[in-house]
């Protein structure tokens, strides 16, 4: 197979364009079938925003073309291969807990194979979901075990659905689930963009075809279920509670509970799951509008018309030898009250798949690490996500605090906004997030803003709105797993994002189709088990 690199185009170029360009550089007379690998935007030169293509294709007698183009090469295609199933017999079905992107990938990859998995989940299915969380966005009324943490699709689905990540994908798990997504329902550009995203508006619907596709296949998925409790023989869980009343046999349980399950975390510490806690990062959302942070990253005079709403990635270091960077950034969106404890309350970013919301918005954070908890119990970092959600939560008086960048600096309460207003799901209220915030994080965010004022200009302008907490950027714990993915607890399997392996959707995708993997190898899937 050939590749071609750095196909450079105009911004407003056509699919005829792209076919010539391929076509010149092959020396061929007629166009050629090819597949786009890679599109993404080269606005190196703001005069001279161009496109950039990375292409594959099959023709005869391949090694010729190689000498014409330093761009062109020869590549081997890769594919995702599950292994082979094991020969052990199951002493019941497998159970996946938890149905955000590592429980979703990994009961998919079960149920495939034949393993007729079951799966449990505290929240609701993604409809009911939807109407609960604009509920709680208007009225104020928090469902605690069904919110922007908990539910069908997990945190991701209300996000920007963003499916970028660093992970190193020489097993093509990445490509599996970027088709799989795809197959389900996703537009088919996830698969070459460069910073692919679905956005929660088609997310949602491609999360209930994969619940409908692994029911299809034998399996059985339950919802308003949440795993309370569990029995242990000989070192090995052969049962599992749900709601504190149903017990059931299990075969190989999927731990994929989220980041945010703080309560069982706090279950499976009092059954001596080995835990310990680990670092994250906490800070504030940032909102600017969707044109000032267009016009810093394209131009003043961008093409708007060919060009999607910019994003930005920004890092620094502070004075007090802290680091403070984006995350999570959604060009287009909005912010939205992300809590999941009474008492508390926690921010995070969204964004539909067109990204054209008022406002870009971002959150800016510092590390913290056990050292800064106060404990070295494994929970520890859970009761520090506490400590700072619950002031958040009493000086918003229950809703979102927002202040402007400048009287944050200066430690005053805002009165009013500036030249724009918050692109925003849940009530706001004004009010001094430095009350909110240990000071070492203050000093970061304001020594960052700054830095990043030196990359986009006026992203510290005095009228940027930031909104908090942001505390819910990775899992404050870990739980410990040899190298197949078992915890010391046999026949118990963390994954994902809540278990300290994963932070994303596509990462968490990926680590519970490891699981799931390694589950096949093991075990033989028995016609009996889904009847």
């Amino acid at each position: 197979m050939i590749q071609i690199s750095q196909i450079k185009l105009p911004v407003n170029h056509t699919k005829t364009d792209l076919d010539h360009k391929i076509q010149k550089c092959l020396g061929l007379k007629k166009v050629p079938t090819y597949k786009i690998k890679k599109q993404s935007i080269d606005a190196r030169k703001k005069q001279e925003i161009k496109y950039s293509y990375t292409v594959e294709l099959s023709l005869a007698n391949e090694q010729r073309y190689i000498k014409r183009n330093k761009n062109i090469m020869l590549v081997k295609e890769k594919k995702y291969q599950i292994p082979v199933s094991g020969q052990e017999q199951m002493t019941g079905r497998p159970v996946v807990v938890g149905m955000g992107p590592a429980g979703l990938f990994a009961a998919y990859l079960l149920a495939q194979q034949g393993y007729a998995p079951i799966v449990i989940e505290r929240g609701e299915s993604v409809d009911h979901r939807v109407k609960t969380i604009e509920q709680f966005w208007k009225m104020g009324i928090l469902d605690t075990e069904s919110n922007v943490q908990f539910g069908e699709g997990g945190a991701g689905t209300f996000s920007d659905g963003k499916l970028n990540t660093l992970v190193k994908d020489k097993f093509s798990r990445n490509t599996y689930v970027l088709e799989t997504f795809v197959k389900f329902g996703a537009p088919k550009e996830i698969l070459y963009t460069n910073k692919p995203h679905i956005g929660t508006d088609l997310l949602r619907t491609v999360v209930k075809n994969m619940r409908e596709a692994i029911i299809s296949l034998g399996g059985e998925v339950h919802f308003q279920t949440k795993l309370t409790n569990f029995a242990i023989e000989q070192n090995k869980i052969v049962k599992l509670e749900f709601n504190h009343k149903t017990w059931i046999n299990c075969g190989p349980v999927v731990l994929a509970i989220g980041h945010s399950a703080r309560d069982t975390f706090e279950m499976l510490y009092q059954q001596q799951v080995p835990m310990k806690s680990k670092p994250f990062a906490i800070g504030v959302r940032v909102e600017h509008p969707r044109e000032t942070i267009n016009e810093s990253q394209y131009g003043m005079d961008y093409p708007n018309e060919f060009l999607p709403t910019a994003s930005y990635k920004l890092t620094a270091h502070a004075p007090n030898g802290r680091s403070v960077y984006s995350f999570c950034m959604c060009p287009g969106g909005f912010v939205v009250n992300a809590s999941s404890e009474e008492g508390r309350l926690v921010v995070n970013g969204m964004s539909n798949h067109d990204r054209m919301a008022s406002n870009s918005n971002s959150a800016i954070i510092v590390n913290v690490t056990p050292e800064d908890y106060g404990s070295d119990h494994p929970l520890a970092g859970v009761e520090f996500q506490r400590k700072w959600e619950q002031k958040a939560f009493i000086e918003g008086k229950g809703k979102i605090p927002v202040q402007l960048f400048g009287d944050f600096e200066k430690n005053q309460i805002s009165d009013s906004f500036g030249s724009f207003t918050p692109s925003m799901k849940g009530e706001n209220s004004f009010a001094n997030l430095n009350n909110c915030l240990p000071d070492y994080v203050i000093s970061a965010i304001i020594h960052g803003m700054h830095q990043f004022d030196c990359k986009i200009k006026g992203f510290a302008n005095p009228d940027t709105i930031i909104s908090g907490v942001e505390s819910r950027t990775s899992s404050p714990i870990r739980i410990n797993r040899d190298a197949s993915f078992e915890s010391e607890i046999r026949n118990l399997f963390p994954c994902g994002e809540g278990a300290g392996y994963a932070g994303g959707i596509t990462s968490a995708a990926m680590d519970g189709i490891k699981v799931a993997e390694e589950i096949i190898r093991r075990y033989h899937p028995a016609n009996e088990m889904g009847k």
